[in-house]
Formats: structure tokens, sequence, C-alpha cells
């Protein structure tokens, strides 16, 4: 008989909410589902099920409460097995860090409230690639291990398929890959399985898992399957092939202590083609994202200064929308057009509820600031239909900072003003804009430079006709011909293909690009499925666009724009390159109106730098990557650097960008990929005329160039990538007697390492909760002071390290540092 090695065979369900199907529908099969699973495990007394996904739960409690009640039962005999701790089993590369911490936070806490226990595994089995900070995140949700299946062994070879998995701060978590899928209902028959499985454990030494179960669509462990696992019992015993579930398994393999290789790396690739696909889900992901996370951080201000109350269980709602949406097949742009219609619906429920606490907060908090002048002795709007100004006095504009720095940024307001000045009457230098209306003469805005402090506001004044006040600025931006310059750097653009001809960096003066910078590349990928399943890259350049039309769009002291446009068969780039005054940065503001299929489009910058190396953010943290071309996963920036040329000194140059997730590096060739046009959920099918593509049409992202001498971390990329993505918010306001002064500090924190990302209510009441993490690689000592809250105390941080703080209302009882889910 065939010698084979001890395996966990695990019954589970793998269930997509929304894959071919929209939500409804799996919402149905989630209760089909979880009722076969209970009427097996009454039928077979050894049968054990092993389930994640707290959003499940909670549809059940919702619409099946007696099932809701007989899980509850199962789970107190320990026979079904609660696992994965998230909300979802979500794409594991695109979300923020604070997503992950949120699927920990509400998916744990959904557990320990309904069931009374926490998952100790993660399990994310059927996610595309998993990003390198997920270790820690895992250990300080509660979770000790991990199962994931993708990449497979094609994909990425690995010394064994169990492994220590070690993020860059040094946390630790025990994984196993999948050796074959999840899923009985098709690949390798059930018993050919479980016997290669067993093979492979006693090759290995140590145990395997075999998952079974119909899976996808539901379905589950059926009787076919346990009958064939009775079957092999009796031919190898029950104590070779054990009815088990993830944690018997990894509790079992501790206990034994065998030499387990370690890697410390990210787990990638699989379906290369999800991180470009479905930009609107995208783009609206990264908005929700920061939405939610500034709407807690004034809501929890404006409860402390004034004793609003904090909408936790609206800003609840909005957050289970966004985690939902990251399921991998929803974020991962591989479903039907259906159910992104759904995304769209529920996202916009998401925006709607944070814009609305957002506003409620900063419009409490500006109502309450002491804005009143003497000479005024009641309101009455004279002077202007649109402005509560009286006399010459001005009218206050407060300007919010969201981030956890003093930001200086420019503030677009939206009249003609004739001056601006800060709270103490200081002018303050402004420039006319057009504006985004059309209303006879009405058609002008402001903008000016706003320097406010961090998590906090500032009070500006702008005036109508008092142009006494008017401020100037040292060298201004000039803009003519095909040139922006100010007194940082210098861009030239290609009059006839509209890409950059040179960008120069003034304070170093070198040539920061080695040929034509932001070109659309156009590349083929009709070889392609929705996913990019057995890709690394595209490189199949087909075209560019071209016929550009270059021009001065706007000319001042404080911004100037050139406006590129061109195009490709039928579709249309515009691109908005914006030079400010005071920073070191090209932003640039895209309109794609993009009718191309089977084709991508990437903007290409041929960094000037030898030795050439690339990195990029990932959730919390970053990681370094090979420069040989490969379709990677991002988020707001990645960074290009090396030696210059001649000097041998540190140069690079770092890409922002507003709601795009996927670039690529060739040699110090950056590109940011924009857009892809597959078929929806398309997997190699028939490609007839009745098909969809994605992506056509009119769609808008900014992204920023950030030239820099010396390291990346030195530079302060990372807190440049947020500033593009989470913009000041101004609230016009009028003249009032009030608590607050017209300048607030929200927080300080000495160290530039440090970014501090959240500041809310804690889930337990009669508190706070501050989250920070270290952004540089490096172990760090600073001070964080919280002035509202008359706090301050000392952190140390781990290269890479993320803590969360919870600060008792009660200030006689000191600051804590707890987990992601709010337990110590």
């Amino acid at each position: 008989m065939t010698q084979i090695g001890k395996i966990h065979l695990i019954g589970n369900a793998h269930l997509d909410p929304v894959w071919l199907w929209q939500w409804q529908e799996g919402y149905g099969e989630i209760k089909a589902t979880f009722r076969s699973a209970l009427d097996r495990l009454k039928e077979y007394p050894e049968f054990v099920f092993t389930r994640s996904c707290a959003a499940y739960y909670a549809w059940i409690e919702e619409n099946a409460p007696d099932m809701f009640e007989e899980i509850k039962v199962r789970v107190a005999e320990g026979r079904w097995i609660i696992v994965g701790g998230w909300w979802i089993q979500p794409d594991c590369n695109l979300p923020s860090g604070e997503s992950f911490a949120r699927h920990g936070l509400y998916g744990q806490r959904y557990f320990q409230e309904k069931f009374g226990v926490m998952a100790k595994v993660g399990y994310n089995v059927d996610s595309f690639g998993h990003n390198g900070m997920l270790p820690q995140l895992l250990k300080k949700s509660g979770m000790d291990y991990y199962v994931f299946m993708r990449p497979e062994k094609h994909e990425k070879e690995l010394d064994q398929n169990l492994f220590w998995w070690e993020s860059e701060d040094g946390s630790r978590v025990l994984t196993f890959r999948l050796s074959d899928n999840y899923s009985t209902s098709w690949g390798t028959p059930f018993e050919d399985k479980v016997l290669n499985h067993g093979l492979m454990a006693d090759a290995d030494g140590h145990a395997h898992m075999t998952f079974y179960g119909v899976g996808n669509h539901g379905g589950g462990p059926t009787i076919g399957n346990l009958e064939v696992i009775q079957g092999l019992q009796e031919k190898f015993g029950k104590d070779r092939l054990v009815i088990s579930t993830p944690n018997h398994y990894f509790a079992e393999i501790e206990s034994t202590q065998p030499e387990l290789p370690v890697l410390k790396d990210e787990l990638q690739m699989h379906a290369v083609g999800c991180y470009s696909t479905h930009s609107e889900s995208k783009e609206n992901n990264r908005r929700a994202e920061h939405r939610l996370l500034n709407a807690e951080k004034f809501s929890s201000t404006a409860n402390v200064l004034l004793g609003l109350k904090y909408p936790n269980e609206q800003l609840k709602v909005a957050w289970e929308n966004v985690l939902f949406n990251q399921f991998h097949d929803i974020m991962g742009g591989c479903s039907i057009r259906e159910a992104f219609q759904d995304a769209r619906e529920s996202y916009g429920e998401a925006l709607h509820i944070a814009a609305k606490a957002l506003n409620a907060a900063t419009q409490r908090i500006s109502w309450s600031i002491d804005t009143m002048k003497p000479e005024v002795r009641t309101l009455s709007k004279d002077k202007n239909w649109m402005s509560w100004e009286q006399g010459d006095l001005g009218t206050p504009f407060v300007v919010f900072n969201p981030l956890s720095w003093e930001v200086e940024v420019p503030v677009h307001a939206n009249r003609k003003m004739s001056a601006v000045s800060d709270e103490l009457g200081n002018p303050v230098p402004m420039q006319t804009v057009r504006a985004s209306r059309t209303n006879g003469q009405d058609n002008w805005d402001t903008l000016f430079i706003a320097r406010v402090p961090a998590m906090g506001y500032r009070v500006y004044w702008c005036y109508l006709t008092n142009e006494s006040l008017s401020g100037s600025v040292d060298n201004p931006v000039i803009a003519e011909g095909h040139v922006l310059e100010n007194e940082f750097l210098r861009v030239e653009f290609n009059a006839n293909s509209g890409t950059i001809k040179r960008l120069v960096d003034k304070r170093t003066n070198t040539e920061v690009l080695d040929g034509p910078g932001a070109v659309p590349v156009v590349i083929d990928e009709y070889h392609s499925d929705t996913w990019g399943h057995g890709l690394h890259s595209y490189r199949e350049l087909i075209g560019y666009f071209s016929d550009a039309e270059v021009k001065v769009l706007e000319r001042g002291p404080l911004r100037g724009i050139i406006r590129v446009t061109s195009r490709y068969n039928g579709s249309t780039l515009r691109q908005d390159f914006t030079l400010h005054h005071h920073a070191a940065e090209v932003q640039v503001n895209v309109q794609l109106d993009w009718r191309e299929k089977h084709k991508m489009l990437k903007l290409s910058f041929p960094v000037a730098v030898e030795q050439p190396e690339s990195v990029s953010e990932i959730p919390y943290g970053f990681i370094r990557r090979e420069t040989s071309g490969k379709e990677v996963p991002g988020q707001q920036w990645f960074d290009v650097y090396g030696q210059a040329r001649g000097t041998g000194e540190l140069r690079g140059l770092a890409i922002l960008n507003t709601g795009k997730y996927a670039y690529d590096v060739m040699g110090s060739e950056a590109r940011l990929t924009v857009v892809r046009s597959p078929i929806f959920a398309d997997h190699y099918g028939e490609r007839d005329d009745q098909v969809e593509y994605m992506d056509q049409g009119i769609q808008q992202f900014s992204y920023a160039l950030v030239p820099h001498s010396g390291s990346w971390q030195e530079s302060g990329i990372v807190r440049k990538g947020y500033e593009l993505n989470v913009q000041p918010i101004g609230v016009w306001e009028t003249y009032h007697e009030g608590p607050l002064s017209q300048l607030m500090e929200g927080i300080q924190i000495a160290s530039v390492q440090v970014v501090a990302t959240v500041f809310k209510q804690a889930e337990d009441g009669d508190g706070w909760i501050l989250r920070c993490y270290e952004t540089s690689g490096s172990s760090v000592e600073t001070e964080i002071v919280v002035p509202l809250l008359n706090r301050s105390w000392h952190a140390s941080f781990g290269k890479c390290e993320i803590k969360t703080f919870f600060i008792p209302s009660n200030s006689a009882h000191p600051v804590q540092e707890v987990n992601l889910i709010e337990y110590q």
C-alpha cells in the first residue's frame, strides 16, 4: 500500500458573493450553503465545517435568524470553525493599510460579539496576491496563522508550502499554501488530490491540509465528499486522514516544531491585469478610504471641542460598504458589468455618509470660531449676493487640514476676490483662476497658498474689493509657449508630440529624464483575459498618442498650466501640466476619453539614473522591487532612483497618483498604467459582437512628478503621496462669536518618519484611537502631542511598525498601546 503522510481534511465552501452574478444572488447562495453545511453536521458526527467572512454571517443574522442561532450552537460545540477574521476575502494588494485594519476591527469584533470567539487563522484562499505587510496586519488583528492558494507553484516557487512569513517589522505568521485548489467541483478528482497531498506530506516530513467542498458559487462539502473520505479512512486509517480544521492543523505543526523556512517577501504574482481593470471602482475605493478617515478625524475633533455626537454607526455602515467592495473579484475588476453598477451604488452610499459626517463636523467647528469684527452689529447681505462681507472687512474662509503634519497647499475658493489675508491680517498672495461655472461674467475663482496646522484648521480672510492687502511673491511661475518654470523646476514640452522634452531640477542643475517623458504608450493586450492570467508584463507596443495640441491654459504668479491634448484612433488624452510657485513637483490633471478595445495605456518616464532601483508604497509600508518590466501593484506612489551620471550622487523621480494601482519599471524607465479595456469577466471565452468592454468613455485622475536628490525617505515622498490624495477642506463662514480661535493645531509628531492616519472614537467608547506608522524603514523615538486632548507621550517605533494608541477620556488614565481591534 502507498505510504502517505498525514492529511488534515478541511471542509469548506468557497463562496464569491459577487463574480459572475450580483450580490443578491450571492446573498441567497450563502443561506443555502450554510444550510447545507448544517445538514452535513447532523448527518456526519465527525464532520467539521470551516468558514470565513463576517459579512456572510451578518447576512444570515439579518435574513435567517433561526439558522444563525443554529450556527451559534455549532460554533460553541467546536464543529463550526470561524477563520479569516476579516469582513470579506479582499484583494490583498489594493486596499489601503487602514482598510486591512478595518477588516480586522469589524470582522473580529463581530465574531467576538456574536459567537464569543475570534479567528486565529487568516484566510484568503482565492485572493490574487498578498502584500508584504500582511504578517503584521494579521498579527495585530489577533491572527497567528495564514492560509492562501495564489500565487500557485508555477507562479512563485517556495522552498515549502509551509513556512514562516515575515513582514518588514519582524512580525511572523505560520503560513500554508494550498497545494491544489480549495474546491472539489473542478480540477483533480478528490480522491487523487488527497493521495497526491499525502505523498507531499510524506516527502516533507510534516502534515499537509487538503480542502474539499463545492466552491465559487457556494455548495460546500457534499455527501459524496464525505463518503470518499470514509472510504479513504478505511484504507489508510483515521490517524492519517483526519477530518480537521486549520486551527487544529497549525496547533499540531507548532507542537512538533519542525524546521521551517522563513520568507521575507510579498506573495506575488497572479492575475496582474486585475490591478488596472475597472478604473471607476478603484478610484471610488481610494476616495472613500480617505474621505472616511477625514470624517472620523474631524468628527472626533468636533466631539471633543464642542460635544457634537460622534456618528459611529453611520461611519461603520460606510466602512462595511467599502470593505465589501474590496472583495477580490470586485476590486480586482473581474466581475460582470452589473456587479460594478452595484459597487457604484454601494461606494456612493459610503461616500455620501462620509461627506455628511465631514460636513457636519467641519461646519460645527467653523460656526464656533470667533470671527466677529467690532464694526459688525448684525448680519445683512448688502454688498454682494454671494458674500456676507460688510465694508472691506473680508469674509472668513476656514481651511481644514486632515493630515498629521503642517501643509503648504494651494486652496481654491469659489469666489473672485481682490485680496486674501491670514488670521492676523498679513497679506497672502493670490491668483484669479477660471471657475468651473459659466454664469454670465461670474466665471472666476481665487487661488491662494495656505499653510495649515496638522489635523487642524486656519481662518483666511477673503476680500471683494480691498486691494490694499494684495500680496506678492518672489520668483513667480513662468508659463510661456511650451515652457513651465518656477524656482525649482523647468519643464519644456515638445510642440509636436506633446511629451515632456526636458524636466530640469534647477536645485541641482540636472536633467531628470533620459528622453521624452509623459509619453502615452498604447499596448496590445488582445492575448490577455480580464485577469491577465499567465502574464507577467504588458510590453507589446502598438502605438502612441500623437497629433498633439500644446497651449498655455493659465499663467499667474502662483500657478501656471500648460494643456496637452493628444489623440489615438478615437481616443483623446488631455493632460493639464501644473506648476505651483511653492512646490518642486509637477501636478498633472488628466481627462481621458478612451475608446479602445483590448488595449492598454501607459505613461512612460525614462529616469536619468544609472544602476536603477525601484520602490513602491504598499499597505502601511513599502517594498523594493526588481526593475525587470513586470506589471506590479502599487498604491499612492512609486519611485525610481539611482546614481546620477557623472557625479554618482543619488537621484530619483517619484510618480504619485490619485486612483491608479499598477505600474512597471524596466531598467530606469517608469511606466504608470492608466487604463485597460478587456471584456467584462472574460476568461478566454467566446469573443463575439455581444461582449462589452471595460472603461469605455471619460475618466479623470491626477498624477504628480516629484524629482528628488538623496533618498525617497529624505525627500518626504510618503507625505507627498498623501498630500496629492488628501486635499484641504474649505468652508465659507460669516461674522459670529464663538469659543474657538482662528488657528488650531490638532496633533504634533516630532519625527517626520511617523504618520498618523487615524483619529477616531474608540469602539468601546470612553476614549479615542490614534493610529500611526513608521514610513521610512528605520526605528525611531518620537514625542506625540494631541493638544485638544491635553495629552502627550513618548513612543518607540520599529521599522515599518504600526502602532495603535488608546487615549482614555479620563485624563487620569494613561495612554495605552492596543492592537488593531483595540484590545490590549
